[in-house]
C-alpha cells in the first residue's frame, strides 16, 4: 500500500482542518489504518486508528472528541477531521497502513513500528 497524505496548514486556534490520506494497491481495503503525528524534537506519537471496514475507531487521549477518523474505502482514502485546534497540535501528521500486529485499541496499533505503510507527511501549524 502506498500512501499520501494532504490537506494541511495553518490555523489559527479553535479552528478545524481536515486531513486526506490516499491509498493505492488493492490490499488497502484489507488494511486497518492511522493517523500519527510528530512534533518538532518530540518522538512520533499515536493520534487516531481504524479498523478496515471502518466500524471501529480508537484514539489518544489528547484528540479524542476533537478529532474524528474515518475512511472510504470505494475511493480508497482515509480522513481526519481535527476540531478545536491548538497550538499542541502543531505537528507533521502521517497516515500509516497495514497494521502488522494485533489489533486496532490493541497496546500495538498505537505503535508507529507496528504498522508496514506510511505516507510522507503533512504539516499543520497551528497559531495561538
Amino acid at each position: 500500500v502506498q500512501l499520501q497524505a494532504f490537506g494541511g496548514g495553518l490555523v489559527q486556534a479553535g479552528g478545524s482542518l481536515r486531513l486526506s490520506c490516499a491509498a493505492s494497491g488493492r490490499t488497502f481495503r484489507t488494511s486497518s489504518a492511522a493517523w500519527f503525528r510528530q512534533a518538532p524534537g518530540k518522538e512520533r506519537e499515536f493520534v487516531a486508528a481504524i479498523t478496515m471496514s471502518g466500524e471501529s475507531t480508537y484514539y489518544a487521549d489528547s484528540v479524542k472528541v476533537r478529532f474524528t477518523i474515518s475512511r472510504d474505502n470505494a475511493k480508497s482514502m482515509v480522513y481526519l477531521q481535527m476540531n478545536s485546534l491548538n497550538p499542541e497540535d502543531t505537528a507533521v501528521y502521517y497516515c500509516a497502513a497495514r497494521l502488522l500486529k494485533g489489533y486496532i485499541g490493541g497496546a500495538s496499533s498505537t505503535d508507529s513500528t507496528s504498522y508496514a505503510s506510511w505516507g510522507q507527511g503533512t504539516q499543520v501549524t497551528v497559531s495561538s
